[in-house]
């Protein structure tokens, strides 16, 4: 599943937001996501900023406040998800987003890492039954362990996620090899949610075997918001989603080599070689090497057989370049020459 992260690209602008929704549509995504924020009940007005870029927000808190939408915007949005053949997620901060939420009707729910810590939001989820996203971007393992079994104690299905809390994350700390431990260590479903602003880092992770991808998305790298630098635009997720579904193919069809090279008869007819005459030949010569060479096209007699036609006769007289074949030659030298 490939999941377009829209998180506070729409800068808190509902008309962007339903853009963004047909854009990621295009290109072929299997679900859309936001961020559901409700500053009164996540945040106080002293929380810090982790970048500041905002000036026309004075507070952190501000910023929260100005990307809240009501619970009708909320339902617009996910009937717009709906109709454009998306999942529609967003990834709560509080019990009451996860209960405005739960209102509007979401594919599933995203636990982010700052929210491993925070029992009653994780119950809620795994209460409700819907798959759980687990991001473990500034998750140490006890506390994904921790998470973990709280849904595994409800039954909940969950995909652990490898992520990194860097914005842009670079190539040496994207982690794709804690795609495997998760797996081995919790026995689920696992993939990348991925900070990297590239599509390399989904292409990798599609080749070993994940199960999912979140990549954050804007329109263009000129966007204004704290996590441009760390999207995909639309373009890029387009060629990203291409290259993943020719990625599944590949491994969804493994091939036998013979069973392929038998299908492929035509084409080593052409690009193969057989053995040639070198010169014009009148029948009964007995063949040297100097008589022969290999030659394409592979329709003639295999170019591995061409020592063993040295001292051969031939029973028929033979132009220059022409391919041998059996019918050029006698058999009863062939018999002599086993004797």
């Amino acid at each position: 599943m490939i999941i377009a992260e829209i998180a506070q690209a729409h800068d808190g602008s509902l008309g962007t937001a339903h853009a963004y929704i047909d854009a990621v549509a295009r290109v072929g995504v299997d679900a859309v996501k936001f961020q559901t924020h409700i500053a009164a009940a996540e945040s106080t007005p002293s929380e810090p900023w982790r970048v500041k870029f905002s000036l026309q927000d004075a507070s952190r808190y501000d910023y929260w406040k100005r990307m809240e939408f009501s619970e009708e915007q909320w339902v617009s949005l996910k009937e717009h998800a709906d109709q454009a053949g998306l999942k529609f997620l967003s990834s709560p901060f509080s019990i009451q987003a996860l209960e405005l939420l739960s209102r509007v009707g979401v594919a599933g729910w995203k636990l982010a890492s700052g929210e491993f810590n925070n029992g009653p939001l994780i119950e809620r989820m795994a209460e409700s039954g819907l798959p759980v996203l687990l991001s473990t971007g500034m998750s140490r393992l006890d506390e994904t362990d921790a998470a973990v079994r709280r849904l595994q104690a409800s039954k909940s299905p969950f995909t652990v996620l490898q992520c990194t809390t860097a914005y842009p994350c670079p190539p040496e700390q994207v982690g794709l090899n804690m795609m495997q431990l998760f797996r081995e260590r919790y026995g689920c479903p696992v993939g990348l949610s991925d900070h990297s602003g590239t599509i390399y880092a989904g292409l990798a992770a599609a080749a070993l075997g994940m199960d999912a991808l979140e990549v954050h998305v804007a329109f263009s790298r000129e966007c204004f918001g704290p996590d441009v630098p760390a999207s995909l635009t639309t373009e890029d997720l387009r060629r990203l989603v291409e290259g993943v579904r020719f990625i599944e193919k590949m491994k969804a069809h493994p091939v036998e080599k013979d069973e392929m090279v038998k299908n492929l008869q035509g084409v080593r007819d052409i690009f193969t070689k057989s053995v040639a005459a070198t010169r014009e030949l009148s029948a009964g010569t007995i063949l040297c090497k100097e008589h022969l060479t290999l030659k394409k096209p592979g329709s003639g007699m295999p170019a591995r057989r061409l020592s063993e036609l040295v001292g051969r006769r031939l029973s028929r007289p033979v132009v220059a370049n022409q391919l041998l074949t059996e019918e050029d030659l006698t058999e009863e030298v062939a018999a002599a020459r086993m004797g």
